[in-house]
């Protein structure tokens, strides 16, 4: 069965996979480049992202590295304020995913500034109002698999069996949404979240179990460190890996791919695409 999305009132077919662009309103992502302060900034990165062919743009206010400064929700709102601002100017008609656990933010963005997905790492943990929130927004819904929060995240990779937590954690998260009325939920499996270098290709190489839900399955690898810690290198070499991953990730079904290279992964996405109609 055709896999759908509504976005601000459009089905959108996910026959032909998603890729969402990221752009970070922040001082302190791990990926220098990716960091985008100041109207002039945001804009050309936005401008990138469409040119590249993006199909969505992920926006986030709060820095989710391991050592990132906690940021209160007044700045984190401030930052996003600014770009949604220019979204909603210049650029109407592109889907917008706020990344933020908090629900208060994703009410606000939704009901302001006409935001259409909610992308939440932790899952509901850090906001138990998240999920209540976003039945009541009528919105897509990213749910993440992590465990403790965004600087405490690494402490938490001790499984007995990780693939059947995982599995487990969706299973209830997605029981809680379905009885609150949620309709479209996103499944991230949470790469470089609460798992080490080698889980995380344990995780990748498990991809297909995530089918089992039938829903939209998301993955988010660029410039991580699975990739650059496995090469030795550092984000900003790190995109032949991206690649290499955002292509097998695709070729086991995966519905978006959210990234800093856009072109990139437009590209692999058309190459795969051929292989299937081949």
């Amino acid at each position: 069965m055709e896999k759908t999305l509504n976005l601000n009132g459009q089905l959108v077919s996910l026959d032909t996979p998603l890729v969402m662009g990221i752009v970070n309103v922040t001082p302190d992502s791990f990926y220098a480049d990716s960091r985008k302060e100041g109207e002039a900034a945001i804009d050309a990165r936005i401008q990138q992202i469409l040119a590249e062919g993006g199909d969505l743009i992920d926006l986030g206010g709060y820095s989710s590295r391991p050592d990132a400064a906690e940021v209160t929700p007044e700045e984190e709102m401030r930052r996003l304020e600014v770009a949604l601002r220019i979204l909603n100017q210049h650029y109407p008609e592109v889907p917008v995913s706020v990344d933020t656990f908090r629900a208060d933010i994703a009410r606000r963005c939704v009901e302001e500034f006409g935001v259409a997905i909610i992308n939440d790492i932790s899952g509901g943990e850090l906001d138990p109002t998240m999920f209540a929130t976003v039945a009541k927004l009528h919105v897509p819904y990213i749910l993440m698999h992590m465990r403790g929060t965004p600087q405490t995240k690494q402490q938490f990779c001790d499984y007995t069996d990780m693939m059947e937590d995982i599995l487990l954690y969706f299973a209830r998260k997605v029981e809680q949404l379905r009885l609150l009325g949620v309709n479209d939920i996103i499944l991230d499996p949470g790469f470089g979240f609460s798992k080490t270098l080698e889980q995380n290709y344990t995780l990748m190489a498990h991809l297909d179990e995530f089918h089992a839900f039938d829903l939209p399955l998301l993955v988010g690898i660029s410039r991580k460190s699975m990739i650059y810690r496995l090469l030795g290198g550092t984000p900003a070499d790190s995109l032949n890996g991206t690649t290499v991953l955002n292509t097998f990730a695709l070729l086991h079904g995966a519905h978006i791919l959210r990234v800093h290279d856009v072109k990139a992964a437009v590209e692999a996405r058309r190459i795969v695409q051929q292989l299937h109609q081949s």
